[in-house]
C-alpha cells in the first residue's frame, strides 16, 4: 500500500496561485495512476484531477479545467497540483490518492492540506 502526505496549502486571495505536493512512499507509486481530491466544509470529497502512471494522460473535473495542472515526478515519488486563478469555491482540504479512473483505489486517506481562498 502507498502512504501519501499532501502539503503546500495555505491562504491566498482570489486570483492567486498555489502549488500542492503529494509525497508518496511505497513501491507501488511508480506504477499507479494518481489523483487529487478535495473536500469543502459540509460537502463530500470530490475528484479534481488525475494523471496516468507515466504522466502522459491527465483528467480534470470541469470545475478546475483550464486553471489546475496535475503533474508527477516518479523519480521523487511526488505528484503536484498547480492551481492558478483560484476562486473562493476552491476552498477545501485537498488529498491525493491512488486512483482507478476518478475513484480512489483504497478506502483510507492520507494527510490532506488546507487551501483557503479569500474573496
Amino acid at each position: 500500500q502507498v502512504e501519501l502526505v499532501a502539503s503546500g496549502g495555505g491562504l491566498v486571495q482570489a486570483g492567486g496561485s498555489l502549488r500542492l505536493s503529494c509525497a508518496a512512499s511505497g513501491r507501488t507509486f511508480r506504477g499507479a495512476p494518481m489523483g487529487w481530491f478535495r473536500q469543502a466544509p459540509g460537502k463530500e470529497r470530490d475528484f479534481a484531477a488525475g494523471i496516468s502512471w507515466s504522466g502522459s494522460s491527465t483528467d480534470y473535473a470541469d470545475s478546475v479545467k483550464g486553471r489546475f495542472t496535475i503533474s508527477r515526478d516518479n523519480a521523487k515519488n511526488t505528484v503536484y497540483l498547480q492551481m492558478n486563478s483560484l476562486k473562493p469555491e476552491d476552498t477545501a482540504v485537498y488529498y491525493c490518492a491512488v486512483v482507478n479512473g476518478r475513484s480512489p483505489l483504497f478506502d483510507s486517506w492520507g494527510q490532506g492540506t488546507q487551501v483557503t481562498v479569500s474573496s
